[in-house]
């Protein structure tokens, strides 16, 4: 189980807040962390080791650094991908089935998430696009939440109490919504695509 957290905001986060949300998630990632910037967009990872122990440090970028990602998860079919990629050409650093992920994107694009099996949860910043591209596997084995700032921006991370340390470093104050528990003791739950805050 690794954690994943990113995002952007009109205002860059100081480098402090992001480690200080990663740091929320270090229970998810004993063995490694990462942070990678670009401008005002940033992906962070607190991971656990599980396949290429040594070389699968994250986030993990294509062939030129245009492509950057990090992974919540494992991909079950990453060594027939990966095999598929060598043939396109693409040259692989690590063992890793976080890296099968930039080179596949370079190929499918979005239409990836077709070919993929495993369970997941995962970000790709692509910087010549200036897309940030966050998928999550069609059962929601790995969990990911996001929001929308009053500014414009947008964060995710694989915890609420990470989101929620990236959202007040982004100046938003969160607060149990009065209809969220309405909701709740009414329906038994809070519909989508609402949540309690």
């Amino acid at each position: 189980m690794c954690g994943i957290l990113g995002g952007w905001t009109q205002s860059k986060l100081p480098r402090e807040a992001i480690e200080e949300a990663l740091c929320r998630l270090r229970h998810r990632g004993p063995d490694d962390a990462g942070i990678h910037e670009s401008g005002l967009v940033f992906l962070g990872i607190r991971r656990l080791s599980i396949i290429d122990l040594n070389g699968g440090h994250q986030p993990m970028f294509n062939e030129d650094g245009s492509l950057a990602v990090v992974l919540n998860g494992e991909i079950y079919n990453y060594v027939e991908k990966m095999s598929e990629l060598k043939a396109c050409g693409h040259v692989f650093r690590t063992a890793s089935d976080t890296e099968v992920l930039v080179h596949l994107y370079e190929e499918r694009g979005e239409q990836m998430l077709n070919e993929l099996r495993g369970m997941f949860a995962f970000a790709i910043w692509d910087l010549r696009k200036r897309k940030l591209f966050l998928a999550r596997d069609r059962f929601g084995k790995k969990p990911i939440y996001y929001t929308r700032t009053k500014d414009g921006g947008f964060l995710f991370a694989s915890e609420l109490k990470a989101l929620k340390s990236l959202a007040a470093a982004a100046g938003e104050a969160w607060k149990i919504r009065g209809q969220a528990i309405y909701d709740y003791l009414s329906l038994c739950i809070v519909p989508q695509p609402d949540t309690v805050y």
